[in-house]
């Protein structure tokens, strides 16, 4: 065996089986366990005592179960589950050991349901912040992705269930997903957009991939052999299940050639897949050998027996909706949110009974989980911002609403307008809860703009005027365009779709039992006009998109070309402060692999509460051959400190910190010479900076 697989080899009493086992099955039944046979279920063969395969969406929480004729849902009681963050929350908290723990409850949850496969993480790139997906995305930062998932991934399959990463490769927009051809550049591709993928798969050990929908360059992902082949399972090493998106496989031959395991579908016309009487009439016909297919059934019934869905006595039975669950997607909650602003401390707000409080926006009142497209979750509950808030201050407390703005044209949006104005007006406090919804963070659409929609702009300077004790809430998957009313607006929080028990965290956050420790995954830009895909074209291109900006995505471009982001990627504030102090370098070239780097420096909380710091580091290259970004993350850490206590940090960063992807090699490149080492809280407020020479 391949001693680069990823997964690792079976017992030679399993293989037996194995083989017994496919030397038993027929034509037909072993067509039967290649293609959808529901919308997440494959079909077994009983007779052998091989399951079926289910599979879930997605990383929002395990969706409702489908009607096999219909394809819709059977709006049973029995699928109702925890909804949780979505997956750009998850990367807000920058924290790995609460990756790992939501990736289990996760698990516990989708095998709970009786599922065998997670339909996530959803790991592109945020490459352009219109994309209508990006919600369900980490980050627009290949090592905040790569250090995110891997754990996450673990704590999925822990459950003996398969996380399963997507969407391979470049799914980065909703325009023409189905049909779009993506021209990325060499050194774009390793450099941004891989990355991800192949940490959760040699370090994550993910046991399947989701081919995506688009083409890449000129070829669909799912029958993409130079894409599947050469670079999944020959160079990676990858020996788990390909599934293809639901409806991304155009022809039998060439999904067969990229080693397709799965062919889904979102119709009832199952014999007709391409995997169904077409393969089979291949087959019969002598075109295809049916040696092609004992190939994928023999990785299919490999990952069975990984599984334990052989042996179900053996396997863990996980749970879902239970309080351990509730606990842990509420802690997920809690540590994304990101405290943009706080300029006059108004945050956290105090606990006077004798104020009354004005809560506007219609996000405040709206319930977000059952929406969205693919991730969407019929939650058991889910806690609004006004629900938690009532929660939390009780019945002594007067919490007055006002709509604010709708979502519905039918609603009169003048007099929604004048009440929320006139509660602002006689309110001690205003909590204004809007943003987006998932008519705009939703799959199968893009936005246009990063305008706030419903009259948001004119809504918020005239709550900030009628009342300066206003706290802005924005509730929303990706960024959002502020320029109109930040500057009036002291005190901004960033709040996610937090699933469940977010209104909870986030009342708890507003009060001051949490502290915030949420930074930014992905840059906010002053305006569309900013971001690289404007600047260097292509969103959402034509026929064919070229990423023409190459590297230069996020805060790559935003910090390389000078352009001043409204908020940077990293930012977020806390309610005590923290000091970076006594930096130590030590550059060690003994080491056969390349040269290591030992990076020590002390943190202090120099407030009067207790708080999580996010500290950074960024690597620049002073002078190379070829143009490199100013800056790139290559290690972060989370750190917990009482009032007045230090600590003192350590990272290290191997040869692969300090290197470019050298076209002409094709290949990972060191060039000798002078680097600069900079940590800090975020990718603007850098602290400590050392140049070190290798």
């Amino acid at each position: 065996m391949n001693q680069q697989q990823t997964l690792e080899p079976l017992s030679p009493d399993v293989i037996n089986k194995i083989e017994h086992l496919l030397s038993e099955l027929t034509l037909d039944e072993k067509l039967s366990m290649l293609h959808g046979d529901n919308v997440y279920d494959t079909k077994g063969v009983k007779r052998l005592g091989i399951p079926p395969f289910h599979f879930s969406d997605g990383p929002m929480g395990v969706r409702g179960e489908f009607d096999r004729q219909t394809c819709s849902y059977t709006f049973n009681t029995d699928d109702f589950a925890t909804s949780f963050p979505c997956i750009t929350a998850l990367a807000a908290t920058w924290d790995p050991q609460l990756a790992y723990e939501t990736g289990n409850t996760l698990g516990r949850e989708v095998r709970g349901r009786g599922k065998d496969v997670s339909l996530s993480p959803g790991i592109n790139i945020q490459r352009s912040p219109l994309c209508g997906r990006n919600f369900e995305y980490m980050s627009e930062d290949p090592h905040l992705i790569s250090k995110m998932c891997v754990p996450f991934i673990e704590g999925i399959q822990k459950n003996d269930v398969s996380a399963c990463i997507k969407h391979f490769v470049a799914n980065n927009q909703e325009t023409r997903r189905m049909d779009v051809n993506v021209e990325i550049d060499e050194r774009a591709l390793h450099e941004l957009y891989l990355p991800g993928f192949q940490a959760a798969i040699q370090e994550g050990h993910c046991m399947a991939v989701m081919g995506a929908y688009n083409q890449f360059r000129g070829e669909f992902c799912c029958q993409n052999t130079a894409l599947m082949q050469d670079l999944l399972r020959s160079t990676w090493g990858f020996n788990g299940m390909v599934i293809s998106d639901w409806g991304a496989v155009h022809d039998t031959k060439k999904a067969l050639d990229a080693g397709i395991h799965f062919e889904m579908n979102v119709n009832n016309q199952y014999d007709d897949y391409y995997y169904a009487n077409p393969l089979k009439e291949r087959i019969l016909s002598g075109e295809i050998k049916e040696d092609t297919i004992d190939d994928l059934i023999r990785r299919i019934l490999e990952m069975m027996f990984r599984l334990k869905m052989m042996d179900p006595v053996h396997r863990s039975s996980g749970a879902y909706n239970t309080p351990e669950n509730r606990k842990s997607v509420y802690q997920t909650a809690r540590d994304s949110i990101v405290l943009l602003k706080n300029e006059k401390h108004l945050l956290p707000l105090a606990k006077d009974p004798h104020r009354t409080i004005a809560v506007i926006g219609e996000n405040a009142n709206r319930l977000h989980a059952f929406s969205g497209g693919s991730s969407e979750v019929r939650a058991l509950y889910e806690i609004t911002p006004l629900l938690g808030l009532k929660m939390y201050l009780g019945g002594n407390y007067q919490v007055n609403y006002a709509k604010g703005y709708s979502s519905d044209k039918e609603e009169n949006q003048t007099r929604l307008f004048e009440e929320a104005i006139y509660l602002a007006k006689h309110s001690d406090l205003v909590l204004y809860v809007g943003g987006l919804n998932h008519d705009f963070d939703m799959e199968s659409a893009d936005r246009t703009d990063l305008k706030l929609p419903f009259e948001q702009d004119k809504l918020i300077p005239a709550l900030l005027h009628a009342n300066p004790n206003t706290v802005i809430i924005n509730m929303s998957g990706s960024p959002v365009e502020m320029r109109n009313w930040v500057d009036q607006a002291h005190t901004l929080v960033q709040y996610w779709y937090s699933g469940t028990e977010g209104g909870t965290a986030l009342a708890e956050m507003l009060f001051g039992d949490v502290n915030p420790s949420g930074k930014l995954p992905v840059t906010f830009p002053k305006a569309l006009e900013d971001t690289p895909t404007v600047r260097f074209g292509e969103f959402p291109g034509d026929d064919t998109v070229h990423y023409r900006e190459g590297i230069y995505v996020g805060y790559r471009y935003y910090d390389t070309f000078n352009v001043e982001p409204e908020f940077c990627f990293g930012h977020g504030l806390s309610y005590t402060d923290f000091s970076y102090h006594d930096l130590r370098i030590n550059v060690s070239e003994n080491d056969p692999s390349g040269p290591i780097v030992n990076v020590t420096f002390s943190l202090t909380n120099t407030g009067s509460v207790a708080g999580a710091e996010v500290a950074q580091l960024y690597v620049s290259d002073s002078e190379c051959t070829v143009e490199r970004p100013k800056k790139e993350l290559k290690q972060f850490a989370k750190i917990f400190l009482q009032p007045g206590e230090t600590k003192e940090i350590s990272m290290q960063l191997s040869k692969e910190a300090f290197c470019f992807y050298s076209v002409p090699d094709s290949d990972w490149k060191l060039e000798s010479g002078d680097f600069l080492v900079q940590i800090g809280s975020s990718s603007r407020d850098l602290r400590l900076m050392q140049h070190i020479t290798l």
